[in-house]
């Protein structure tokens, strides 16, 4: 099993942003992204999770193998922290709510409505959904914006058991989640080329 991108370009809004874009992710390995802000990490994650389409190249992943969290949580406003982890282990047939609870320390806010949970506790129950997806792969974009330094760490574990089990994360992130054997890809090398105004090329009807 593995996730691999090949030659792939990325564009947004009609700008292209990166080319030639190549890695191959394997069971137990993360890899990181850098990359200054704009750069293309967001437009390439959402390119290798299946939601836009690439410019160029191509990504190969087992079918129904990736889970995507963002900077939306994903959450019901209306419905319990148990009530949300079930919805979507019902919609992935996948169970494990309990076990989700515990690990991302949700237990004691379980009958909770989510929209009376504090903006760091709605981003634990946002991840807790990756843990009832059973999907080997996880594509992260900034998964600890809102959280604390013990909630940075509590994911850190839940990250290296997932890795341990034989997961694979690819993620965009500027905090250190104590993953040492994780891989760094910087993007800044695959920036793509603009054509010259007039050159008829892709964005040229935004220039």
């Amino acid at each position: 099993m593995a996730l691999v991108a090949r030659g792939l370009a990325v564009a947004r809004g009609g700008v292209p942003l990166l080319e030639g874009v190549g890695f191959a992710l394997e069971a137990g390995q993360a890899l990181v992204l850098r990359g200054p802000n704009g750069c293309g990490k967001t437009t390439l994650l959402r390119v290798m999770a299946g939601l836009q389409p690439a410019l160029a190249g191509e990504v190969t992943a087992p079918p129904d193998a990736i889970a995507y969290a963002a900077h939306a949580d994903g959450i019901k406003a209306t419905l319990s922290v148990t009530e949300n982890l079930r919805f979507w282990s019902d919609i992935y047939g996948s169970g494990g709510v309990d076990a989700a609870l515990e690990r991302m320390n949700l237990r004691a806010l379980a009958g909770r409505a989510a929209q009376n949970l504090s903006a760091g506790q709605k981003r634990r129950l946002g991840l807790a959904r990756l843990l009832v997806t059973g999907r080997p792969i996880w594509v992260l974009d900034e998964p600890t914006v809102s959280l604390d330094a013990d909630s940075v760490a509590l994911f850190g574990e839940v990250m290296r058991a997932h890795l341990a089990g034989g997961g694979m994360a690819l993620m965009a992130t500027h905090i250190d989640l104590g993953l040492p054997e994780a891989l760094v890809l910087d993007l800044r090398p695959f920036k793509a080329r603009l054509p010259e105004p007039g050159s008829g090329g892709f964005d040229e009807a935004f220039l």
